[in-house]
C-alpha cells in the first residue's frame, strides 16, 4: 500500500503527536507515506468562505501533484479530507469546473486529468488490504476498555463530496474500535461539531457545545474519546478544563487521535505514540490496558 500523504496544517504544527503516530502506525502495516511536501494548505472553511475559486486551485494543485506521482492522497484530518473530495468530485463531475481550476495551476506547471481518489486513515483502516493488515498486527487488544468514537462534522458533510458512509448514522469508527479489542460507547453528539469553529468569535458558546459533547460521553461510561480529526482534537483534549466549567461537571477524559490509540492495540508504547502530548492525562487508560 503506497499513498501521497497530506498531514494537512495541524499535524505539523499544533499537534506533531499525530504525525508521529500516523508514522508509526502505518510503517509497522506496510503502508508507504511519501509526503506532498510542496502541497498548499487547503484552504480550511475561513478561505472558502472568502475565495472558493482560490481554495477550488489550491486543491487542484494538490491532487495534480498526486496525479503525476500516481498516487492517492491519504489525510489524517477531517477539513482537508472533505476539501480535497470536495474539489476532487466538483471536478470530475463538471468539465467546466477542471478547465477553470487548471487554467489557474497551469500557470505554474501543473494539469489534473481526474485520476486521483482521496482517502482518509480511518476509511483505509476498516475495509480492504488496509483492515486486513490491521487485524494482523493486533499485539495487546483493549480488551475492556470503553471508548467513545467522536466523528466531528467534516469527515461526514456534506454527504455528496464525501460518500464514504451514512451521515446521520455511521459506523466506521465503531468499526474500528470493536477491532482493537474495545468497546464503542454510544451517546448524543458522536456525529455533531466538537466546537471548534466557533471558538474565536463565540467562546462561550462554544465551550458549551464542546461541554456537551464531552460531558454526554462520559455520562454513558466513556473511558476516553477518541477522534479523526486534529481540530475537534485540539478542542475536545486542550479546553476540555473550559468545557467542564461550561458543563459544570468534571469531565476528565483523554482524547486520543485515531492512530495513537490504533497504535496501543499494536502494542506500542505511549512514547512512540506521542501520549505525552496529550492534555488530558491518558495515565488511568494506560493502567487499563496494560
Amino acid at each position: 500500500m503506497r499513498y501521497a500523504f497530506y498531514p494537512g496544517c495541524s499535524a505539523k504544527a499544533t499537534c506533531p503527536e499525530l504525525l508521529q503516530s500516523t508514522y508509526k502506525v502505518a510503517d509497522s502495516l506496510g503502508i508507504e507515506l511519501p509526503e506532498l511536501t510542496s502541497a498548499a494548505c487547503c484552504g480550511g472553511d475561513v478561505m472558502q468562505d472568502q475565495n472558493p475559486d482560490l481554495v477550488l486551485a489550491l486543491n487542484a494543485r494538490t491532487l495534480a501533484i498526486a496525479e503525476e506521482h500516481k498516487l492517492d492522497i491519504l489525510t489524517v484530518c477531517n477539513v482537508c479530507t472533505q476539501r480535497l473530495s470536495r474539489a476532487n468530485k466538483e471536478m470530475k463531475s463538471d468539465p467546466d469546473v477542471m478547465a477553470k481550476a487548471n487554467a489557474v495551476i497551469s500557470q505554474v506547471g501543473h494539469t489534473y486529468k481526474g485520476g486521483v481518489n482521496v482517502t482518509h486513515l480511518l476509511w483505509l483502516l476498516v475495509q480492504g488490504e488496509g483492515a486486513e493488515a490491521l487485524k494482523k498486527n493486533i499485539r495487546k487488544p483493549l480488551t475492556g476498555l470503553k471508548v467513545a468514537p467522536f466523528y466531528g462534522c467534516q469527515i461526514l458533510r456534506p454527504s455528496q463530496f464525501l460518500g464514504f458512509e451514512d451521515p446521520s448514522n455511521p459506523s466506521s469508527l465503531e468499526t474500528l474500535i470493536r477491532m482493537l479489542g474495545a468497546e464503542p460507547v454510544d451517546y448524543d453528539g458522536k456525529d455533531k461539531c466538537c466546537g471548534f469553529m466557533t471558538l474565536t468569535v463565540e467562546e462561550n458558546n462554544s465551550m458549551k457545545l464542546t461541554g456537551r459533547q464531552l460531558g454526554n460521553a462520559k455520562l454513558a461510561g466513556a473511558d476516553l474519546v477518541v477522534t479523526p480529526c486534529p481540530l475537534c482534537h485540539l478542542t475536545l483534549d486542550v479546553y476540555q478544563p473550559e468545557a467542564s466549567r461550561a458543563r459544570m461537571m468534571d469531565i476528565d477524559l483523554p482524547v486520543l487521535h485515531l492512530p495513537q490509540l490504533v497504535g496501543l492495540a499494536m502494542g506500542f508504547s505511549p512514547s512512540e505514540l506521542g501520549l505525552g502530548r496529550n492534555v488530558q492525562s491518558p495515565k488511568k487508560v494506560l493502567a487499563k490496558v496494560r
